[in-house]
């Protein structure tokens, strides 16, 4: 039962920063500020689906 609520926790943990990542990149990002409120929207509703469906659909035209 505590082995559960550590991995929890540690999934739950790494969820929130990805998410805060993801919050800060969508914020800086050159779209307009429509585009970057549902982006937002969709992180902060969805926390996992949300940031998995913005790493492929939302950052387009970034040079790595």
């Amino acid at each position: 039962m505590f082995m559960n609520m550590q991995v929890g926790g540690i999934f739950g943990l790494l969820v929130l920063i990805a998410d805060i990542w993801a919050i800060v990149n969508i914020a800086q990002g050159r779209v307009s500020n429509a585009a970057k409120v549902i982006w937002i929207l969709v992180v902060i509703v969805l926390p996992v689906l949300g940031f998995i469906i913005w790493l492929i659909a939302g950052p387009r035209g970034r040079s790595v």
